[in-house]
């Protein structure tokens, strides 16, 4: 007798909901996407505890006839793919035929829709079809689904507590309504609404509409295209920093997608911006024919595997460098007093008091915001396409240095407000770009020490530095062996000046021991020079006089990026003077 059977439809729909149907925010997702692939323009959530009870999705769609309602709890049953081909150019969010069914096999559904002003209305629990009949004709399509995995209780008992599982709801949404601007979304939970969006198009709008003005009004234009590829949105400027990648939001036509290279190519655009260990915050959709991806890598349709991706990491990288090397980045921290506790909010993840990337509830938001007003909100996202002079916005701001606060930073001052200048990390970017540049140059000059520096290694140590001694012979250095695992600096670079030769010397020889191999010479010559920089510059409560301050800040405007240091961290910060009034309470509105 055989042991190889066919398995049942249903039985089939329970496997395949453990892939489909991860969490509550697995039925929001696919409902959703229905809706938008229904060509609806205001979608509803309603859930009841996060989701662990109740999901509702109300959509203004186009809806189903009688025939097309059953039709759609069949497995693999979909109007979006009809041959071989089309799996080629997929361009609706869903295709595969399976959320449906795989959610109806689980949890009880109840569908109702209306096309051509006829109701109809299908009951299903657990895959069996308990009722249909006609019901009232309300427009597009209203889906419920509770109960969910009362027949797999192992599943059951692995969703999250309701504050999880609404969390994940609402970043799911959240993100939607950022690739799908021109659709009104509206998300309760308990009858408390918690995402509200305007579906006015303007995507700047809606991210003024979820994130608030902390984000909103920090936003840079981007766009850009190759004959592969177009990239379109915008970054935030790095004044504004998260300690997760979860804040670089991409979509790929329009579809929600998780990709590590994108991701990358996002970060080093920022590199010489921010620390290594912050993230930037970007809202991103990628244009590619749908020939050159493939989204049918895994159920959730999140992961894409994309053609030519070398190509659009290096337009993504590119275009986010330019934009930042033209934009004016000095960081204006907004002081907020509050009149009942005078209670000082500080609006700058650069100063650690408050997180202001909060979910924002859009009925404490003013919604009678016009999109014309809109327009001039964010007049300053894009950017003019006439060259500019280098730092021509900074240099205009004609900064006079009065004083130091502590020997650490600089006060200066001009007609706009009062600016805190953190002199050690200017001098660092000004000698971070002198050792890049020197290090460019063909010609290496070169001055003998007048007592030379040796360095004295344990075996494995010397070992090392000698399997990688041309890493220090390429920044100009000469070297020598000195006796048993010890080698002596004779000759220095003209670039490393006088005064820091033995730091820095040291510093070289620690960071190339410390590695145990080095795999990717360029970002560990990026890091050696960052190191070089950072010993060579001015430490904190070091005293200097106002020609010295006047001096280094000629030096700072002077280079490419006079915004941060070279390892990320801001060089200046601006207090208007509006907000300086409103603090000593001379200004009350």
């Amino acid at each position: 007798m055989s042991k190889i059977k066919v398995m049942s439809t249903n039985l089939a729909n329970k496997i395949a909901a453990g892939e489909v149907i991860e969490k509550c925010a697995s039925i929001v997702k696919e409902l959703v996407e229905n809706s938008i692939d229904a060509e609806a323009n205001k979608i509803i959530i309603n859930l009841g505890n996060g989701g662990l009870s109740k999901v509702e999705v109300i959509d203004n769609g186009k809806g189903m006839d009688k025939e097309d309602a059953k039709l759609c709890f069949q497995r693999h049953a979909t109007s979006k793919l009809y041959r071989d081909d089309d799996l080629f150019f997929v361009s609706t969010l869903g295709f595969r035929g399976e959320a449906l069914p795989s959610i109806a096999s689980v949890s009880e559904v109840t569908l109702k829709t209306t096309q051509n002003d006829e109701g109809y209305l299908v009951h299903i629990k657990g895959g069996e079809l308990l009722n249909e009949e006609s019901c009232e004709a309300t427009p597009g399509t209203r889906i419920t689904v509770e109960n969910i995995f009362y027949n797999t209780p192992a599943r059951l008992k692995y969703l999250k507590s309701e504050t999880t599982e609404l969390s994940n709801c609402t970043n799911f949404i959240e993100r939607l309504a950022l690739s799908m601007p021109k659709i009104a979304f509206e998300l309760y939970n308990n009858d408390k609404n918690i995402i509200r969006t305007s579906g006015s198009g303007n995507l700047a709008k809606t991210i003024h509409e979820l994130y608030g003005a902390t984000i909103s009004t920090r936003l840079v234009k981007i766009h850009a295209s190759t004959d592969d590829f177009g990239i379109d949105g915008f970054i935030c400027k790095p004044e504004i920093l998260k300690a997760s990648r979860t804040h670089m939001i991409t979509f790929v036509n329009n579809r929600i997608v998780k990709n590590i290279d994108i991701n990358r190519a996002i970060n080093e655009g920022y590199y010489l911006h921010k620390p290594d260990n912050k993230y930037p915050v970007v809202f991103l959709n990628i244009y590619a024919d749908p020939t050159l991806t493939d989204v049918n890598i895994h159920p959730t349709k999140q992961d894409i595997k994309i053609s030519k991706i070398n190509e659009l990491c290096e337009l993504i990288t590119s275009t986010i460098k330019d934009l930042l090397e033209r934009t004016y980045l000095v960081p204006e921290i907004n002081l907020d007093t509050h009149e009942e506790d005078n209670t000082l909010v500080v609006n700058s993840d650069f100063i650690n008091t408050k997180n202001n990337f909060e979910l924002v509830n859009t009925e404490e938001v003013k919604e009678e915001v016009e999109a014309e007003q809109f327009t001039l909100d964010f007049a300053d996202t894009t950017q003019a396409d006439e060259p500019k002079e280098k730092n021509e916005e900074l240099k205009k701001l004609y900064l006079e240095p009065i004083g130091s606060i502590h020997g650490t930073f600089i006060v200066a001052q001009n007609e706009e407000g009062m600016f805190l200048i953190d002199q050690h990390a200017a001098h660092e970017r000004i000698n971070y770009e002198k050792v890049q540049k020197a290090l460019k140059e063909r010609e290496v000059h070169r001055m003998a020490m007048l007592f030379p520096i040796s360095i004295e290694l344990s075996p494995s140590e010397y070992i090392s530095l000698k399997d990688n001694i041309e890493i220090i012979t390429d920044l100009g250095f000469i070297v020598e062996d000195f006796g048993i695992n010890t080698i002596i600096f004779k000759e220095t670079p003209t670039w490393l000046g006088e005064g820091h030769e033995e730091e820095v010397i040291r510093k070289i020889v620690d960071l190339i021991v410390g590695e145990k191999k080095i795999v990717d010479r360029v970002k560990f010559n990026e890091s050696l020079v960052q190191s070089i920089a950072c010993k060579m510059s001015i430490k904190g409560n070091t005293y200097i006089t106002l020609e010295q301050m006047n001096e280094l800040l000629e030096q700072l405007f002077e280079t490419d990026n006079p915004y941060n240091c070279a390892h990320g961290r801001p060089t200046i910060i601006k207090f208007s003077s509006y907000d300086l009034d409103k603090m000593f309470k001379r200004a009350m509105t």
